[in-house]
């Protein structure tokens, strides 16, 4: 509910500051006295569009904030939560600030956070709405139609359940389609990569074939060099040659001898007799190793038969001879993710298959219910115009076919509220309502049989009981006292039979001077009641009248509110 509202430079009001009570509230005034600047100034805090003649003559800009509790209003508190900006210190709290400048440049804030006139309205549409006789906010769209038939008819459950269907629907549809896209563009590579993996198969190649093969092509293609530098080596360390080095050595071994050094060349001989040992085994490991050698001309051209057939097939894949492996590893992942796509295509079409069967069939169940509860409010609130002076008027709910099996929030059909105000006329949507005053009562007598099962936000109307009087104007303000039992209810009217059921009573008045003109707002105590309710059933404020006769009257209304 809307518990404060703070207007500065607004208009030819410069400054107000209104508290607002739970029920009814009746906002009472001479005409041009500035009532308007009230529904005015909330348009604004709820985002509307501002420009510079808003901003009183002189100011520099308007400043206008509402301040609402939100406790009992859970979509508020949803989107508030969504959009990170409950507040911090009272989250029951929500303020909407607007500053409009001269130039008419505007900026808007909720909870002290800038955000867009797009936020504003959208969260405004879930604080307050206003019916007038120029604009009238959510009744006339569709989907808060649908709410307050299916909230009338006590589908809120299944209303969800068939929200998230078709959002679980949507979800894994995006993903098939996607998955679909990927696999039709990847189709061409994963058939080139199936035939560039045959061959690499075909030639099976190991992960260290390459080298193995290339070592041992090193090892065949130098055998017969080999044999002959070995032998040679052999040769030179032991055969029976004065120039071999282990002739060589004993000759050293004999000469050390008959120098007769003694001891002190003990060092050196042993040195020398090492020598001899390591080259005759150096000689006996050539010998082993001569023995292992093979020419083999058969083997030496298979292997150059091999890497040929390599090296052929990493110029085709325009790769290097040792990344062939690798490459055949990463066409192997590629099928097989290729592979466990199809196997996700299969799983998501089966998926998207069952949501749809479970989203069709609760929907058709909650299109008999809407049929059901679309025939029951259309008689309540018919009989209800009937006692708001509006007995030929006739609400019809109608249920338009979507003719799409496609899941959607709203399920098989859209709801629209259709009127007719004068027999033989067609209905037509509440949009398109000429008259303003029927409009307003039209729209008292839906609010007033759906808020019972509705989280229905602040609601103004502004003069719903135009053109009307007597027991009518009297229904009236029965029924918006009925509502703000329920919803808070601010009401700008001319009737004094609507006034005096009121829980709270504002009186705006006008003041001029020689150099400018101020609107003020008056919240009013009893006895000031009387006098406005007396001064509304047409007593003379300057006459005896307003004293007696007028007084009285004012009395009998408010003892039967």
């Amino acid at each position: 509910m809307l518990t404060h509202l703070s207007i500065r430079n607004y208009a030819i009001a410069e400054q107000l500051d209104i508290e607002f009570r739970a029920g009814m509230t009746a906002i009472t005034g001479e005409t041009g006295a500035g009532k308007s600047i009230i529904l005015g100034a909330l348009g604004l805090a709820l985002g509307d569009r501002a420009d510079r003649d808003v901003v009183r003559s002189g100011s520099e800009r308007a400043e206008i904030s509402a301040e609402f509790d939100v406790d009992r209003l859970p979509l508020a508190c949803q989107w508030l939560r969504e959009h990170e900006l409950t507040a911090d210190d009272d989250p029951r709290l929500c303020l909407l600030r607007r500053s409009v400048a001269a130039d008419g440049r505007s900026r808007a804030w909720i909870n002290n956070s800038q955000v867009t006139l797009q936020a504003m309205t959208a969260l405004g549409s879930l604080l307050m709405d206003i019916h007038s006789q120029h604009e009238h906010h959510s009744l006339l769209q569709k989907p808060t139609q649908q709410m307050l038939l299916d909230d009338f008819g006590g589908q809120q459950a299944r209303v969800q359940e068939l929200k998230h269907l078709s959002e679980q629907w949507k979800a894994a549809n995006k993903q098939l389609q996607t998955l679909q896209s990927d696999l039709s563009e990847q189709a061409a590579h994963n058939e080139l990569a199936r035939y560039q993996l045959g061959e690499l198969n075909e030639l099976a190649l190991g992960e260290a074939e390459l080298d193995e093969l290339e070592t041992e092509l090193d090892s065949l293609s130098n055998a017969e060099s080999r044999i002959v530098g070995m032998r040679a080596l052999v040769q030179l360390c032991r055969e029976d040659d004065d120039s071999n080095i282990s002739q060589s050595l004993h000759h050293a071994l004999n000469l050390l001898q008959q120098s007769g050094s003694g001891k002190s060349l003990t060092n050196v001989e042993e040195m020398l007799n090492t020598a001899l040992i390591q080259v005759d085994e150096a000689a006996s490991e050539l010998n082993r190793q001569l023995d292992q050698i093979e020419i083999n001309p058969a083997r030496l051209e298979e292997l150059n038969e091999r890497l040929a057939s390599i090296h052929q097939l990493a110029r085709k894949h325009k790769v290097r001879p040792d990344e062939l492996y690798a490459l055949q590893q990463q066409l192997e992942e590629q099928l097989a993710a290729a592979s466990q796509s199809t196997e996700d295509l299969d799983t998501l079409q089966q998926q998207t298959q069952s949501l749809q069967k479970s989203w069709l069939s609760l929907a058709g169940k909650l299109s008999s219910e809407r049929q059901q509860a679309a025939s029951k409010l259309t008689k309540a609130v018919n009989e209800q115009l009937g006692t708001l002076g509006m007995a030929d008027a006739r609400l019809s709910i109608e249920l338009q076919s979507t003719e799409s099996d496609r899941p959607q929030a709203h399920g098989l059909e859209q709801v629209e509220f259709l009127i007719s105000t004068n027999p033989g006329q067609p209905a037509k949507p509440l949009a398109r309502i000429a008259s303003g005053g029927e409009l307003s009562r039209i729209s008292l007598a839906i609010q007033v049989i759906t808020a019972m099962t509705s989280d229905t936000p602040s609601l103004v109307f502004d003069e719903v009981d135009v053109g009307i009087g007597g027991g009518v104007a009297r229904v009236v303000g029965k029924l918006l006292k009925r509502l703000g039992t329920r919803s808070q209810v601010l009401c700008v009217t001319h009737q004094p039979l609507v006034a005096s059921l009121a829980n709270q009573h504002l009186l705006v008045s006008k003041e001029a001077s020689a150099k400018t003109t101020k609107s003020r707002i008056y919240q009013l105590d009893e006895q000031e009641r009387l006098q406005e309710i007396a001064r509304m059933l047409g007593g003379d404020s300057d006459g005896p009248a307003l004293s007696n006769e007028a007084l009285a009257h004012a009395r009998e209304l408010t003892a039967g509110a």
